[in-house]
């Protein structure tokens, strides 16, 4: 690993408190000969004191553009509209694969730059996911809901620790409600039930078998639906114009941690836009109310946690990457096919 070198990028969303790789893992890639630069942040939860004590070179915001050729940049959420072409390799969260707003121009600054995308969400063993941060957005996702579902939801959203979202929870009083997990076999699914299970919540689980055969009725007879399935083929929506305009539902609100919603697989179709922050609940239906809530970046609402899970599942994978081995092939695959089907 002597030759690789990571450059962690500042998040340009304000919003985006996490880490791909936390000091101490960070520090372990040093001692293996793997070159570090992280860029300042005066956002990130983990102060860049901490990685230039690992061993790591500090550099400036959002200078990555200008690091060395061979320097593998690697973020979490979308990347600035400049500089246009996109030279370097980047690791991060694309969503540019399944029609989303905005990826067909993503390919192409990859294009132009002679750059490559090695998106997260595509490593892939087996077909299967091997690292994300499914768990935490399932958990905060639920949590959410439940706040939501009770009027206790203040905005604007703060990060959090896991014990004060807890705190919450309890709070709430949310023992009579039903709420339904949707996909809860999966990360996300568990993360979202062990949530619902901290406030109290009479809390049901589907996977596979149970969406296969959708019982529209039994799931608009929850109060809360949290969706964590994360569909690549179209397929019935769980919630759709026809469902909210029952006049007999139960259902009030649905947190949408898949999150899907500019994408022709969205499963929630009644919600077209991600919510946020500063507004974290859309009304989508008045009688009777049924609220959205769909924030794309839920784990960096407890960034700690979550920055740390995800980077211990990271840094094993380090040593494959030069080569583009294991499932960093499978991503690499993902991008060729994406961009052959730009012809």
């Amino acid at each position: 690993m002597r030759h690789l070198h990571l450059w962690m990028r500042h998040e340009t969303r304000d919003t985006e408190r996490r880490a791909p790789l936390v000091p101490s893992d960070a520090a372990r890639l040093v001692a293996d000969g793997v070159r570090v630069t992280v860029e300042e942040s005066p956002q990130r939860v983990f102060d860049v004191e901490a990685y230039r004590t690992g061993g790591c070179d500090v550099a400036p915001a959002g200078s990555w553009p200008d690091a060395p050729a061979d320097a593998l940049v690697l973020g979490i959420k979308e990347l600035p509209a400049q500089p246009d072409p996109l030279r370097h390799t980047h690791v991060f969260f694309g969503h540019a694969y399944k029609g989303q707003d905005g990826a067909e121009d993503l390919l192409r600054r990859f294009a132009d730059g002679g750059g490559e995308l090695l998106d997260l969400e595509y490593l892939t063993v087996d077909g299967r996911r091997v690292i994300a941060f499914g768990f935490w957005a399932g958990y905060v996702g639920a949590a959410l809901g439940v706040l939501a579902a009770r009027g206790r939801l203040s905005a604007p959203l703060q990060p959090l620790e896991r014990a004060e979202l807890d705190a919450l929870l309890v709070a709430a009083g949310a023992r009579d409600l039903r709420g339904l997990v949707v996909g809860a076999l999966g990360r996300s699914g568990r993360g979202a039930h062990e949530a619902l299970t901290v406030a109290g919540v009479q809390a049901t689980a589907w996977d596979v078998a149970e969406t296969a055969d959708l019982d529209r009725g039994s799931l608009r007879a929850h109060d809360l639906l949290v969706n964590c399935v994360l569909s690549r083929e179209p397929r019935p929506p769980f919630v759709g114009p026809d469902d909210a305009a029952d006049p007999g539902r139960r259902l009030r609100v649905v947190a949408d941690v898949t999150c899907l919603v500019t994408s022709v697989h969205n499963l929630i179709p009644v919600n077209t836009a991600v919510t946020s922050w500063a507004e974290p609940v859309r009304r989508v239906a008045e009688d009777p109310p049924l609220d959205v809530v769909a924030i794309d970046n839920l784990p960096s609402l407890l960034p700690r946690e979550a920055s740390t899970a995800f980077s211990a599942d990271l840094v094993p994978l380090v040593p494959q990457l030069a080569g583009r081995r294991g499932p960093w092939h499978a991503a690499r695959q993902a991008y060729d096919d994406a961009q052959a089907r730009r012809g």
